[in-house]
């Protein structure tokens, strides 16, 4: 019998939180291996595990699952949160693709040059408030179901409440519009599995800082 998941990363959210998220939604025990100095980061590569030489690295069902969005397939293919036929697919990925865009905006800016960090936290803010989040409300609001696709349960519903926890921590009053979104974000929080990864104590890793990113880069430089 295969064992737990082993997620193989830095001691940060970055852009293995959603791996985590999905994982503890399904219920899936899973375990993590922290690269903590270059010599973890230069084993996982001489050792031939990284196909393309980049970290998140999942070890799962006997392989080593690579970039980010194809893991994220293939959790939600294999626990059944990726709906049932080929457009509820599609409509997930339409989702979750939008929610990449604004995830990696919160990303970059935990890199951005101080003198850019204003003008970053503007457009950010302008992009969640006018663009992402009124585009959830709306597909909500269009069928007036507990999800967002199929009224069952999918990867979009999960990678969607992390989003908003994420733009809660960022400014809470930018949800202050949605209460579409802000009933999915309490209804998903609730699910017993979702509700124990968020207790304190749990497998969810607190905001990411600039500091934080700049030790991980520390840690992989060629």
């Amino acid at each position: 019998m295969a064992g737990k998941p082993v997620l193989h990363y830095f001691n940060l959210r970055a852009r293995v939180e959603s791996i985590r998220w999905l994982l503890a939604a399904a219920g899936v025990e899973f375990e993590e291996k922290f690269i903590e100095t270059p010599e973890d980061f230069e084993k996982l590569r001489n050792d031939g595990l990284l196909m393309f030489q980049q970290v998140p690295m999942v070890e799962m069902d006997g392989m080593n699952l690579v970039q980010s969005r194809a893991i994220l397939n293939y959790i939600a293919t294999k626990y059944n949160l990726y709906g049932k036929d080929v457009k509820e697919r599609l409509l997930i990925d339409m989702y979750t693709e939008g929610m990449a865009d604004l995830y990696e905006m919160f990303i970059q800016l935990t890199v951005t040059p101080p003198d850019q960090i204003d003008a970053k936290i503007a457009l950010i803010k302008d992009r969640t408030k006018n663009r992402y989040l009124p585009a959830f409300e709306k597909v909500l609001k269009s069928h007036g179901q507990d999800y967002l696709v199929g009224n069952k349960l999918s990867k979009a519903d999960i990678l969607l409440t992390e989003l908003l926890y994420t733009v809660e921590e960022f400014d809470a009053s930018l949800l202050a519009s949605f209460p579409l979104l802000q009933a999915l974000k309490t209804r998903i929080s609730n699910l017993p599995n979702v509700k124990k990864f968020l207790q304190p104590g749990g497998q969810r890793k607190p905001p990411t800082t600039a500091k934080m990113m700049e030790e991980a880069r520390k840690l992989v430089k060629p």
